[in-house]
C-alpha cells in the first residue's frame, strides 16, 4: 500500500465524522443560504477546526460564494477543500531534508504523544537515506524514557548517548556533541522530558541544551520538532501554543493520525500558529511516518 492509500485509510475516521457529515447536511439544502453556512460552520468547531480557524473559512467562503455567485451546495463543499489545502500549503515546509548536515534535531512534547517512537522513526528515516545517526537521550527524568528510547536505538541500529536517570539533559547533550564531533556523525537526534506543568523549568531546561549546541555544534542545520498526538484535538492546539512559548519549534510530528476523527487540527494547527505539520505517523510500522502533504491531505480527506 502507498502512502498515499495509507493516508486516506488514516483518514477514514476524520473523514466520516466531518465529510460525512457535510454530505448528510448539504443533501438537505435545495439551495446555499444563512441556514445551510450556519451548519456548515457548526460541523467545522465539532470537527476540531478551532473557532478562530473556523471563522477564517466561513469569511473566505462566504466572500467566494458572493464573488463567484454559487448557488448550488454541493459547489461550495468544492470550494471548502481548496480553502482548507490554501491554509495547509500557506505554512508547507519540506518533511525533512536528508542533505542538510550535519544536523542536529530536538524533540518535543509531553509524555504520551508518541515521542520516542517519533525518534526511532526519524532515525530510520534518516539511516535509510545513507546518513550517520546518533541518539541523545535527554529525558531523564524518567528511567522508562531512557530504556524505550535504547530500544529504538537497537531497533534501528543506531547509537545513544545516555546517563543515569536525573541526570542534567545538558550534560547529557553534551557528550553528545561530543560523540558526533568525534565519529563525524551526520544527524544527533535528541530526546527532552516531556514535562509542560512547569514552563518555567521547560524554557530553561531547553535554553541551556540550545548554549550546548550553540557552543560545540556552532554551524550545524538546526531543527526542533514538536510531536502532537492526533486524538487528543483542540487539547493539541493548546499544546503547540504552549511549546511555543518556551522553544523556537521549526515544525510539528503529528502521530496517531490512524485512530483520530480529529483530523481538522491539522489545519487549526497550521492556521492559528503557522507552525508546518511537517510528518504524518498513520501507523504502526516503521516507515508509517511520512511527510507530510497538503494537497494529498486535502484529497484524502474529501475525495472518494
Amino acid at each position: 500500500m502507498g502512502f498515499f492509500d495509507k493516508l486516506k485509510q488514516g483518514l477514514k475516521k476524520t473523514k466520516e465524522n466531518f465529510v460525512g457529515k457535510i454530505d448528510k447536511m448539504l443533501a438537505g439544502f435545495g439551495v446555499v443560504d444563512e441556514d445551510m453556512l450556519d451548519e456548515l460552520e457548526d460541523i467545522l468547531i465539532m470537527s476540531d477546526f478551532g473557532v478562530e480557524t473556523t471563522d477564517f473559512i466561513m469569511e473566505e467562503l462566504r466572500a467566494r460564494i458572493k464573488s463567484e455567485k454559487i448557488t448550488e451546495p454541493e459547489k461550495v463543499k468544492a470550494v471548502l477543500q481548496e480553502e482548507i489545502c490554501a491554509i495547509l500549503t500557506g505554512t508547507a515546509a519540506p518533511g525533512i531534508d536528508t542533505n542538510a548536515v550535519p544536523a542536529v534535531i530536538t524533540v518535543i512534547g509531553v509524555n504520551g504523544v508518541g515521542k520516542t517512537t517519533s525518534i526511532g522513526k526519524l532515525a530510520s528515516r534518516y539511516k535509510a537515506a545513507g546518513r550517520s545517526v546518533l541518539l541523545a537521550a535527554g529525558d531523564t527524568f524518567r528511567a522508562a524514557a531512557i530504556e524505550q528510547l535504547g530500544v529504538w536505538a537497537d531497533r534501528v541500529g543506531v547509537d545513544m548517548i545516555r546517563q543515569n536517570e536525573g541526570s542534567d539533559p545538558a550534560a547529557v547533550l553534551f557528550d553528545a556533541c561530543r560523540a558526533a564531533k568525534a565519529r563525524g556523525t551526520e544527524v544527533l537526534i535528541c530526546d527532552t522530558a516531556g514535562r509542560l506543568h512547569n514552563k518555567k523549568n521547560l524554557m530553561a531546561e531547553l535554553a541551556k541544551m540550545n548554549k550546548v549546541v550553540e557552543r560545540e555544534m556552532p554551524d550545524v542545520h538546526r531543527e526542533t520538532f514538536l510531536v502532537l498526538d492526533a486524538t487528543t484535538g483542540q487539547n493539541a492546539v493548546n499544546q503547540a501554543r504552549a511549546f511555543s512559548e518556551v522553544a523556537n519549534i521549526t515544525g510539528i510530528i503529528l502521530t496517531k493520525l490512524d485512530g483520530s476523527s480529529k483530523g481538522g487540527i491539522v489545519v487549526s494547527i497550521c492556521k492559528e500558529l503557522g507552525i508546518p505539520v511537517r510528518l504524518v505517523g498513520v501507523g504502526e510500522g516503521i516507515d508509517d511516518m511520512q511527510p507530510f502533504n497538503a494537497a494529498d491531505f486535502a484529497r484524502a480527506l474529501f475525495e472518494d
